[in-house]
């Protein structure tokens, strides 16, 4: 069994859903691993990662817009501001969303469907330099 890891360090803008699907078909092409998986971990705690439509850019707006509502800014009951108005609905951004994605390898490639992406989705509002571990494995 062939096992690849590697680094990938994603420069966000702000907040917003970043797509990094061809970084992870990048890295799944140099392990060489033709049949297996790749799992994809995101670092941090106010950002994460999501499978979803890459095709119609407003999927991603909708998507973007109901995270917004969900953990809105400036809620008086929110106690960890520390970091600012958009730290805590950061966290809870994440916690919705997932911090890992697990996806099989096919032929050589990651098998996403025809209309999905893998995006980092940074809850932030300023942009912040993040980290995504790739594991690949298999044969």
């Amino acid at each position: 069994m062939k096992q690849h890891q590697e680094w990938v360090e994603v420069r966000t803008r702000g907040r917003g859903l970043f797509e990094v699907t061809e970084r992870v078909r990048a890295a799944v092409a140099a392990s060489g691993v033709t049949t297996g998986v790749v799992h994809v971990y995101c670092t941090h705690t106010s950002c994460s990662l999501c499978i979803q439509e890459n095709a119609d850019p407003t999927a991603r707006h909708d998507l973007e817009q109901w995270l917004e509502r969900i953990a809105p800014e400036n809620d008086p009951h929110y106690t960890h501001t520390f970091e600012g108005p958009d730290d805590m609905p950061s966290h809870l951004r994440a916690l919705v969303t997932r911090t890992c994605e697990t996806i099989p390898v096919a032929d050589g490639r990651p098998a996403f469907g025809r209309w999905q992406g893998l995006y980092l989705c940074e809850h932030r509002a300023r942009g912040h330099t993040r980290r995504l571990l790739v594991h690949v494995q298999g044969a």
